[in-house]
């Protein structure tokens, strides 16, 4: 086993378990805003965790997948700020 592969393996442990801390956020969070702040980091963290695999894998087709996913989940915070912003909470 060489140091990447240990590192590599550490960081996909941490992201796995910040991942579930924040889902636990996703799905008791009070208000809508902690709901989208918990929504947007569940997408980063898959993120680096989607980059991370490419990395343990040496594939970086993957990489594109983590672009794409980026992308949506910046036009999905943005969407979701605007509604917030237009008076959308109950």
């Amino acid at each position: 086993m060489n140091i990447l592969s240990v590192t590599v393996n550490l960081v996909i442990m941490m992201l796995g378990a910040a991942l579930v801390i924040s889902c636990i956020r996703l799905f008791r969070g009070p208000t809508l805003p902690d709901r989208v702040v918990a929504l947007d980091l569940v997408a980063t963290l898959v993120v680096g965790l989607i980059a991370a695999y490419a990395i343990a894998t040496n594939q970086s087709v993957f990489l594109i997948d983590a672009i794409v996913l980026t992308v949506i989940a910046f036009l999905g915070t943005v969407a979701f700020a605007y509604y917030i912003g237009k008076g959308g909470l109950p």
